[in-house]
């Protein structure tokens, strides 16, 4: 029988010529429309019943790639992305994706392959100190954060003493976490995933910045006592999808710890700002938090996924996962500080740390400020030109690279506005709703926007 790969001639031509390809895109990104015009089963319907019988070659395969899928794409690369959080790439990722693609590692223990385990630590600890943040964290990166807060609230509930990794939760009284009103709707998914149901998430009540309010979350949890629960964690966020708000963490923090529950803080978008040192007041109060989720693939230009679960308790993160006795085929004669696989679910783990790595010293930090404080830069000039309009007004105060804004006629020209502004396939822009009303929210943070990108919100709407 031949081999999957007879040589690598065939190979070699197609990667280079898909290098030049992903070249020509990143250099004319600006001619594609951001959303595609597409119905609902379109793309489907480009492809046959069933794969080949003898294969196909790679030039075949690159043209149905341009003709097939790529009209049906949505191009979050594309510098007029402005809905939900960019997850923009980079040339330093996309060649960092390559190299951990062509490798195929499996960092699963230690032994697996340890320059996967130590990078990672390495390049953990670089992201925590050029970020700002405690020096006393340890970090793990896996694909997303709702991942993430899944894994920092089920060490929560392990550091709460009930021995649910043991008993399970059968015979507890309800377990309780508390988040914003804006929290991600990640931090429900958890509730669900650890047994605590969707009412265990109690949300809190926001102020008139949509932060989480610390006088009704203190009234939450000793209601909560009093009725029977037992009250686990806190999670609060540093930057809500919403309106990037951010919960008062000097004000959260001491009352977690009096109440003796696990904080966690979701920053999965505003986290990288903290590499700029003017924009660091984002981590005030941070010194309280027992874990942190942040995402480089949001606005740290790493190709998803890649989002950094940090804690300071990684003995509790340990213990929820670690199994008590280890399979033989993972027990190994070398013995190693850190085995990735037993803070979490996965065993199979990618190489992420590699591209974050490269981003970091490819671009160096002072490069990655200077785009971020353009980001912030170009949402501010965004904001005081919305003030200038007789037609519209801000929703919610322009934070970070996120402005929100609405037409002042109401609802029903806000969506006019934000139908025609989508519908140009020039930009792409997301819609929210604060106390009642509609709100078209841009968030900027791809590495290649420029202030003509994000005129055209203002021009259109």
């Amino acid at each position: 029988m031949p081999k999957l790969d007879p040589t690598t001639d065939e190979f070699r031509a197609a990667g280079h010529r898909l290098i030049d390809w992903i070249g020509d895109y990143f250099e004319r990104i600006d001619d594609y429309p951001v959303l595609p015009h597409v119905q609902p089963g379109d793309v489907e319907r480009r492809f046959d019943a069933a794969p080949v019988a003898d294969g196909k070659p790679y030039d075949a395969l690159l043209r149905e790639f341009e003709e097939k899928i790529i009209p049906g794409v949505t191009h979050w690369n594309h510098p007029s992305f402005f809905a939900y959080f960019a997850i923009t790439g980079s040339q330093a990722g996309v060649l960092g994706e390559l190299l951990s693609a062509g490798l195929n590692l499996n960092g699963m223990v230690w032994k697996t392959s340890p320059s996967v385990t130590e990078l990672e630590t390495v390049t953990l600890r670089w992201l925590r100190d050029a970020l700002g943040l405690p020096d006393n964290l340890f970090g793990i990166i896996n694909d997303t954060a709702s991942i993430n807060s899944f894994l920092a609230l089920a060490a929560a509930r392990e550091a709460a003493g009930l021995d649910v990794r043991r008993r399970g939760l059968s015979g507890l009284p309800p377990l309780k976490i508390y988040c914003s009103e804006h929290a991600h709707s990640s931090i429900e998914k958890a509730a669900i995933a650890l047994g605590l149901g969707i009412d265990g998430a109690v949300k809190i009540a926001s102020d008139d910045r949509y932060r989480m309010r610390a006088d009704l979350l203190e009234q939450a949890i000793a209601r909560d006592r009093a009725a029977g629960a037992v009250p686990i964690a806190v999670a609060a966020t540093v930057g809500t999808t919403s309106t990037g708000s951010i919960d008062p963490l000097p004000e959260i923090g001491p009352l977690a710890a009096r109440e003796k529950l696990w904080l966690h803080v979701d920053a999965s978008y505003a986290g990288p700002a903290g590499i700029v040192p003017e924009l660091r007041w984002i981590w005030e109060g941070i010194e309280h938090a027992d874990s942190i989720t942040l995402n480089p693939h949001k606005w740290l230009f790493t190709p998803v996924d890649c989002s950094v679960l940090y804690t300071r308790n990684p003995h509790a993160l340990r213990s929820a996962f670690a199994l008590g006795e280890v399979p033989p085929y993972l027990t190994l004669t070398d013995t190693a500080e850190i085995n990735y696989m037993d803070f979490g679910l996965q065993l199979g783990r990618r190489f992420r740390a590699l591209k974050l790595w490269m981003i970091l010293e490819h671009y160096g930090i002072e490069r990655l400020r200077g785009v971020i404080r353009d980001h912030v830069a170009m949402a501010a000039r965004l904001a005081e030109e919305i003030g200038k309009r007789d037609d519209l007004e801000l929703l919610a105060p322009q934070m970070l690279s996120l402005v929100v804004f609405r037409k002042k006629g109401g609802d029903e020209e806000t969506m006019a506005a934000f139908e025609r502004l989508n519908a140009t396939g020039e930009l792409f822009v997301s819609n929210t709703r604060l106390r009642g009303r509609l709100g078209i929210r841009v968030a900027i943070g791809n590495g290649a926007t420029e202030w003509r990108h994000v005129a055209r919100i203002l021009d259109l709407a």
